[in-house]
């Protein structure tokens, strides 16, 4: 049975179309959420359990939006989690992406720190809320 020891929340929007941030740069990771956890008290098989949500709106094209996860805060630090949600033409309401990821036996160090990005593979997608990014470290 798990213990919990920490859990954070990164709220950068808490309400749809609250905010409007273009993705301007293809393929290029852009930070929407980052947390720190405290990993006093870890003891054996810890885990961290992570989930957010995020919402784009898309231009008429074939869009691939990427989510990827990091431990750490660059995004070539360890990639804890990715996916890509390719979104059709006919599409012209906000989409709204959600994830769950794990990072099973993280090197324990007094903080661990987890990075949320997004990506486009078509310019004219833009961020509009919600955003939020959260976590919880358990351990035996």
């Amino acid at each position: 049975m798990g213990t919990y020891l920490d859990g954070r929340t990164s709220q950068n929007a808490s309400l749809a179309n609250s905010i409007s941030i273009p993705i301007t740069v293809l393929n290029a990771p852009q930070l929407f959420g980052q947390i720190g956890l405290l990993t006093a008290g870890v003891t054996t098989n810890p885990r961290v359990l992570l989930k957010g949500t995020i919402s784009v709106t898309l231009p008429l094209a074939l869009v691939g939006i990427t989510i990827t996860i990091v431990r750490g805060t660059l995004p070539t630090d360890p990639l804890i989690y990715s996916a890509t949600s390719t979104f059709g033409l006919s599409i012209l309401a906000p989409q709204v992406i959600t994830f769950s990821a794990d990072d099973f036996l993280p090197a324990i160090t007094p903080q661990l720190t987890y990075t949320a990005f997004v990506s486009s593979d078509t310019l004219g997608t833009v961020r509009v809320g919600p955003e939020s990014f959260d976590a919880i470290l358990v351990s035996d």
